[in-house]
């Protein structure tokens, strides 16, 4: 499939932020490297709406980009068996199948990503995923939309949920989510979807939506039909100067804030709806 390869280059402090930015176009998997970062569109994208962040930040991180027509490549498998394992609060550990030294933990996540996000090490999986520790999973129906790698979905598998819908906009995470739930011994229903697409999606106990700031904002309302009365929102992928207007649309559909977290200013909340 041909798509096209943006290349953006920007000072290391300016990473994350533009990230968001790119985040926020729709633009949904990122490579970074010590200049920028590398990022796809499977559509011809409307640059003008880059030139619009070049003009905002060229002069502050140094932005610039080219863009180029290319094959997508499984770019994860240059780096994928250096990456460190992540160890959560003591109980979880987040690791690739070849890392066979570790003490063991009461849970263990074995996650092979494939241009998918969620390895554990971005700020916001963490997030989900300490917080996740603290919830009762035994019995409980989930929804993890955005899945990515799958990691949550897995979690959450793990910690006893008596059913798991996982589902992706990118066919890369469907695969790879429904790979890596067979590594971990867990059985999730994977779909390639957006919420949207449900006609039915109500029920959940628990729902999950690592995403970004315009997307969690879009699908709040979904979000809430989908709970049970009482049952638990987790989100994440916004930062924490973002929180005031996440509140705001959860407020807007009967979705009542309990507490956030944040990590290098990335925020995760925690409703009940």
């Amino acid at each position: 499939m041909s798509y096209q390869e943006f290349t953006i280059k920007c000072t290391n402090e300016f990473t994350e932020i533009l990230i968001a930015e790119f985040s926020d176009l729709g633009f949904d998997t990122f490579q970074e490297n010590d200049t920028g970062f590398i990022t796809y569109s499977e559509s011809e994208f409307n640059t003008s709406l880059i030139e619009e962040l070049e003009k905002q930040y060229s002069q502050s991180a140094q932005f610039s980009y080219s863009v180029k027509d290319t094959i997508k490549q499984n770019w994860n498998k240059k780096w994928e068996k250096n990456y460190e394992p992540i160890i959560i609060d003591e109980t979880c550990v987040v690791k690739a199948p070849f890392h066979t030294y570790l003490p063991s933990y009461p849970i263990e996540l074995i996650i092979t990503p494939k241009m998918s996000f969620g390895t554990g090490h971005h700020e916001t999986t963490h997030l989900m995923l300490a917080e996740m520790l603290t919830i009762n999973f035994k019995g409980k129906k989930v929804m993890d939309a955005g899945t990515g790698t799958g990691v949550l979905a897995i979690l959450a598998q793990k910690q006893g949920a008596v059913s798991t819908l996982a589902f992706d906009i990118d066919d890369w995470c469907v695969e790879n989510t429904a790979e890596n739930a067979e590594v971990n011994n867990v059985k999730i229903n994977v779909e390639k979807a957006s919420i949207e697409d449900f006609k039915l999606i109500d029920g959940f106990h628990v729902v999950l939506a690592n995403i970004n700031k315009n997307i969690l904002l879009g699908q709040m309302a979904y979000y809430k039909k989908a709970l049970n009365k009482g049952g638990t929102l987790l989100l994440s992928g916004f930062y924490e100067t973002d929180l005031e207007d996440i509140k705001n649309k959860a407020d807007e559909n009967g979705l009542q804030l309990q507490h956030y977290k944040a990590r290098n200013n990335w925020t995760m909340a925690r409703f009940i709806g």
